[in-house]
């Protein structure tokens, strides 16, 4: 799966609905909506895992990569939050462009950031590839020390609603 990483947004309905029943779920609307999410990081009973990024911030320089945690060249492009990562279906996920043209200014310096990040992240997917699906198997096993877990999204829980979700938008 070695440079197999897309940068993708969430649809925000489908997130609101994650959200309902589990209020780990990042915000992805209002000004959100155009929060990026790296994956795919590993799929599992039919979802594909995908993790929020972050840009950068000064915080991001003094922090310390964790299992659910990853700086991106240091923090100076930002993280990775596993701790939040999503099962999604194609359904629920539409691939970021990276090469359209005709944008503003402040469009261009953004998707200058995200080419920086997926080059880095593409480098270093190994370490992305086992962090989340060891953060995955850690807390889906009872492994997981209580105050990570605490931070982690119920993935568990939310592919169970990813199903139901998806389901019922088949049904409408």
């Amino acid at each position: 799966m070695k440079n197999n990483l897309k940068i993708v947004r969430i649809d925000s309905n489908y997130c609101d609905y994650l959200r309902k029943h589990d209020n780990k779920v990042p915000y992805n609307n209002g000004s959100k909506k155009l929060r990026p999410f790296i994956g795919i990081l590993f799929k599992i009973n039919n979802c594909m895992y995908f993790a929020p990024l972050s840009s950068p911030k000064p915080k991001h320089l003094k922090m310390v990569s964790k299992l659910d945690f990853l700086k991106i060249d240091f923090g100076k492009l930002g993280a990775v939050n596993f701790n939040n990562m999503l099962p999604v279906t194609e359904k629920n996920v539409v691939l970021i462009d990276l090469n359209k043209k005709g944008f503003t200014k402040t469009e261009k310096e953004y998707l200058n950031l995200l080419n920086k990040q997926i080059y880095w992240l593409n480098r270093h997917c190994d370490i992305l590839y086992n962090n989340s699906k060891n953060l995955y198997l850690k807390y889906i096993n009872g492994t997981l020390d209580s105050r990570t877990r605490n931070r982690c999204c119920n993935f568990k829980l939310l592919e169970e609603k990813c199903y139901e979700y998806n389901e019922a938008k088949i049904k409408m």
